[in-house]
């Protein structure tokens, strides 16, 4: 830690509103005073954007709005003046074609709420898998002090005496459906119980692994990830939150001295550890490629993650949920085992001021059948393998801890989906030309070819091969898959076929070669053909003519480097414009 606390007292940028008697700064004051507030709250203490993502649409965050209120008590308690502002929420559940396509779009809204307005920090209101990174994003682009509230993962869910994790029970109950174990009637059962509680996914999906990311990369106060939405601790965290972003502020503790490159391979063990999402490389590349002097790649995740054990026993890659996650102790059990391993930079910033080791040094793990200890944990490396190759020359992705072991290295036939709809028109065809040993490989569905990167990845296997008891093939394509997904699943590839990566040109009965302990992925054929086929290709994937979708299709980076839109990338500061008037 080399942080030191700015002076205090001192101008914050609201006083270029705010501050004095001329008629610009009486004008701004005068219109917020209609909301009721005294004059002496003018008085140049630090003023805080409440950056809520709430909304109806994205039910994961559909708590926030209370959540807020202790956000704003903690405010007003340490002497703060809370504003709460409404920000871009790309939910996970609505937005069609996939949210993804809306993370960039929201970030880019954020950052300029934050940089245009009276904000002399902020707290980010966050939950749903997109929000966090699309926040993060933006406090780093505009890197004003900001600190992460997540609203916390649902309740465990139940089916006839069993633990159902959102997402993950959702895929294996569809697929026992197609294989003739298990009725409609009881698919429409287990919905009821499946997410009984307001909250974000209940398994180690995209939106608790993004949580744990946040708080292990310093940017949440430490067991901020893993509370449950309905406990009240949850409530407290945010008042505590609240408090501390006060502070912050007075110190100056910004994005840029929190979040280096120290605390992105902070991140990048903890997500091994967690068993977490294949999505955090997309989003932690897209946050640091925001934070000036943080280079952060592909490799980084190999080099720093292939040999962390996969310690936390819950779904998709184990047992069990979020609430037993937290009442073993949560994420900071997870950073002590790290640090106890050698495999922590101990010396990382917090939000808190303090080092991240001072924070989790004396915790108890209070479940280690939960949190398991080093040596024993659910796979020895359990880290994002990024496999290269012929097929993937700028990088593919897997999750060996949601993977088959006797797939991990495999060579089969090539089954190609051209895209989503012909993958839909076909994979049910009892004439398809498909068995379990062969390569399912979809194509079009990365960041322009979608548009946007679905969480399609996961493709459904053929029912005919379900009805054999069969369970996983090796899919591979451009696209993501949900967090809480599962499977020997290949991801990102890289370029993506839209771009007229080598993905574009594989053909059915080609033969793909999947090796992970080598981190290869080859397709087997000359390189003077694929050179030809490459030569010949012509574009498919469905293009926009204008609006949001051309801007996208037009400027978004690959996977490999974290899928931002060109002009994003880089920090841009939070000087204060010309007045308005």
């Amino acid at each position: 830690m080399t942080f030191k606390p700015a002076p205090w007292p001192r101008r914050l940028r609201s006083q270029e509103w705010y501050g004095g008697n001329s008629r610009d700064t009486i004008y701004h004051r005068g219109w917020l005073k209609n909301q009721g507030h005294p004059h002496d709250l003018f008085d140049g203490r630090p003023i805080i954007g409440i950056m809520n993502t709430w909304s109806d649409l994205t039910p994961c965050n559909g708590h926030l709005r209370e959540l807020a209120e202790k956000v704003k008590a903690g405010i007003w308690e340490a002497g703060g003046f809370p504003v709460e502002v409404p920000a871009f929420s790309a939910s996970e559940n609505t937005f069609r074609p996939t949210a993804m396509m809306y993370r960039n779009l929201a970030a880019l809204s954020i950052e300029e709420q934050l940089r245009g307005q009276p904000i002399d920090g902020a707290v980010l209101m966050v939950g749903c898998d997109k929000t966090t990174p699309s926040l993060l994003m933006a406090a780093a682009s505009c890197d004003v002090p900001s600190i992460v509230v997540t609203g916390g993962p649902m309740l465990n869910g139940y089916f006839r005496g069993e633990r159902v994790g959102s997402g993950t029970h959702l895929w294996k109950f569809s697929e026992a459906v197609k294989a003739g174990e298990m009725t409609q009637e009881e698919f429409l059962e287990a919905e009821a119980g499946m997410s009984r509680s307001t909250g974000t996914c209940n398994t180690m999906g995209t939106a608790s692994t993004m949580a744990s990311m946040a708080e292990a990369l310093g940017m949440a106060l430490s067991g901020n990830a893993a509370i449950p939405a309905v406990d009240s601790r949850r409530r407290v965290m945010a008042q505590l939150s609240g408090r501390r972003i006060v502070q912050m502020v007075k110190d100056d503790l910004k994005p840029s001295d929190i979040m280096t490159k120290q605390a992105f391979e902070n991140a990048i063990r903890t997500n091994g550890a967690i068993g977490g999402s294949t999505n955090a490389v997309i989003h932690l590349l897209a946050i640091a490629g925001r934070v000036e002097g943080v280079d952060l790649t592909l490799d980084d995740w190999d080099r720093c993650g292939r040999d962390v054990e996969t310690i936390v026993n819950l779904m998709p890659s184990g047992e069990y949920l979020m609430e037993e996650f937290f009442y073993a102790g949560g994420l900071p059990v997870v950073l002590k085992r790290l640090g106890e391993a050698g495999l922590l930079h101990k010396d990382a910033l917090t939000v808190s001021g303090e080092s991240i080791w001072s924070e989790v040094r004396d915790v108890l793990n209070h479940n280690e059948d939960v949190i398991r200890p080093v040596g024993k944990g659910l796979t020895p490396q359990g880290g994002i393998a990024v496999l290269r190759g012929n097929l993937a020359p700028n990088g593919a992705v897997l999750k060996p801890s949601a993977a088959s072991k006797h797939l991990l290295q495999h060579k089969g036939r090539a089954v190609v989906f051209e895209d989503i709809d012909d993958y839909k028109a076909r994979i049910n065809d009892p004439d398809l030309d498909i068995d379990e040993t062969c390569v399912m490989v979809l194509k079009n569905c990365g960041p322009k070819g979608y548009p946007g990167m679905s969480e399609v990845g996961n493709m459904g296997l053929p029912p005919k091969i379900l009805q054999k008891g069969i369970t996983d093939m090796v899919r591979i394509s451009d696209a993501r898959m949900s967090g809480t997904a599962y499977g020997t699943v290949v991801l990102h590839t890289s370029p993506e076929a839209a771009a007229g990566g080598p993905l574009a040109v594989v053909r059915s009965g080609d033969m793909i070669e999947l090796d992970v302990p080598g981190r290869r992925l080859h397709l087997d054929i000359s390189e003077a053909e694929l050179a030809e086929r490459l030569a010949n290709w012509v574009p498919t994937s469905e293009s926009f003519e204008s609006g949001y979708g051309w801007l996208h299709q037009q400027h978004v980076e690959g996977a490999d480097t974290g899928a931002d839109l060109d002009f994003l990338k880089g920090c841009r500061g939070n000087a204060v414009g010309k007045d308005s008037h």
